[in-house]
């Protein structure tokens, strides 16, 4: 990680969960991290948790279905840090809705899941051709309902479509770097159940093996320490002995 000491890593989500974890990895290593989120008060307390740190932590308000906000943030980072090095899209909206939900739950999710995020990443990558980068990467936090299908599982059909979505457009953008030929690495990390917010229902059940915030932090930094000519695509993390059917009984208990 010696080659990103002082580099600008912008990280969406960031107030808790995974997106937290990550901005502290990141600081402990000498990195600038801008945590992206909207309950500044957790930013606030983080921000103050990392003071003495190897590195930097700075955060700004964000709301991620306001195109205006996410345009707002980047000109300040660009202006006030001058770069961009790592965009990570950890930033997920999870809501129990079906095929046959609400609309402004679906708007939610696709908004922040695949919209928001694809627009951070363009943002990221302006910057990053302007200033001529050396090396970039562009990390998105993608899951395993990105990958398979969980017929079986209530109220996941759309948040999966939007994890389908990430899955496709990771991979467009990868093949759009090479075309263009910049540096800028791209990478989907696709967790199984991880112990945040958003999975209160699950971590709840007994018995269900999950995995930590730290977990996925340490495939990010694993995945950015790779030499250049590395690009480390696609990661799937499971728990330990994670299986289907015991899973699918577990789920009956919800």
């Amino acid at each position: 990680m010696e080659k990103w000491n002082g580099k600008v890593a912008v990280v969406t989500g960031a107030s808790s969960g995974i997106g937290e974890e990550t901005c502290r990895q990141l600081v402990e290593k000498g990195m600038i991290a801008v945590g992206f989120a909207r309950r500044e008060d957790k930013l606030q307390a983080l921000e103050e948790d990392l003071k003495g740190k190897p590195g930097k932590f700075y955060y700004l308000k964000v709301d991620l279905c306001s195109e205006e906000n996410i345009l707002e943030a980047f000109n300040w980072v660009k202006k006030t840090l001058k770069s961009v090095d790592v965009l990570i899209n950890n930033a997920g909206v999870w809501k129990h809705s079906d095929l046959l939900g609400n609309t402004n739950d679906w708007k939610q999710m696709f908004e922040t899941n695949v919209i928001g995020a694809n627009i951070c990443s363009r943002e990221a990558i302006k910057i990053m051709e302007e200033i001529q980068i050396k090396e970039g990467h562009i990390i998105n936090i993608n899951s395993v309902a990105g990958h398979y299908l969980y017929p079986f599982m209530k109220d996941i059909s759309v948040y999966g479509a939007t994890k389908h979505s990430v899955t496709s457009i990771t991979e467009y953008l990868r093949e759009l770097m090479g075309m263009k030929n910049l540096p800028i690495r791209v990478t989907s990390i696709s967790p199984g159940a991880v112990e945040t917010e958003m999975t209160e229902s699950l971590s709840k059940l007994e018995g269900v093996n999950m995995l930590k915030s730290i977990d996925i932090a340490e495939a990010i930094m694993y995945v950015l320490s790779a030499p250049q000519r590395v690009n480390v695509s696609e990661i799937i993390i499971r728990p330990t002995s994670e299986n289907t059917l015991s899973f699918v009984k577990k789920l009956a208990q919800i």
